[in-house]
């Protein structure tokens, strides 16, 4: 009996750090391996190159190998992916927030969550036409910087 409690407790004992580690987004594989055709803007911004790329949230899950979610409202992934200009180094640490307005001039602002080398969040681009990006970013640095584009949803 004392074996059995002793092998029930050793097995949540490491089942825990695990349960944390399967929502950790930092180290989840949101399938973004082959997302280049999907790049929505680039530019360069203080030494900082920013790469956007808007996904179908269908693309992203498939990509996760994950069913969509029943009743999400969102669309599309956007992400973007930070590099110091000079040496081509990944920026993976700051703060990151998005604001997307639509065709029908309502926005939405989020917090872009760090994940496996970038920052990204989910948005409702369901209508089509033209939606204004607008990015605020606070890196390692400590720098403002700002980035915006026009994406259109056909």
């Amino acid at each position: 009996m004392k074996k059995q409690v002793l092998a029930v407790a050793a097995l949540i004992a490491l089942a825990a750090p695990m349960t944390s580690f399967a929502m950790d987004h930092a180290s989840m594989d949101m399938g973004h391996g082959s997302h280049q055709a999907n790049v929505a803007h680039e530019e360069v911004v203080d030494g900082v190159k920013a790469t956007f790329i808007i996904q179908p949230m269908a693309d992203a899950m498939k990509g996760m190998k994950m069913e969509m979610p029943k009743g999400m409202k969102e669309t599309h992934h956007i992400h973007v992916e930070f590099k110091d200009v000079k040496s081509g180094k990944a920026l993976t640490e700051g703060e990151v927030k998005v604001k997307v307005q639509g065709p029908d001039k309502k926005d939405v602002t989020k917090d872009l969550m760090g994940m496996q080398g970038h920052f990204g969040a989910d948005f409702d681009l369901s209508k089509k036409g033209k939606y204004g990006v607008m990015c605020k970013f606070k890196l390692a640095d400590g720098k403002v910087r700002n980035a915006k584009f026009w994406y259109t949803v056909k």
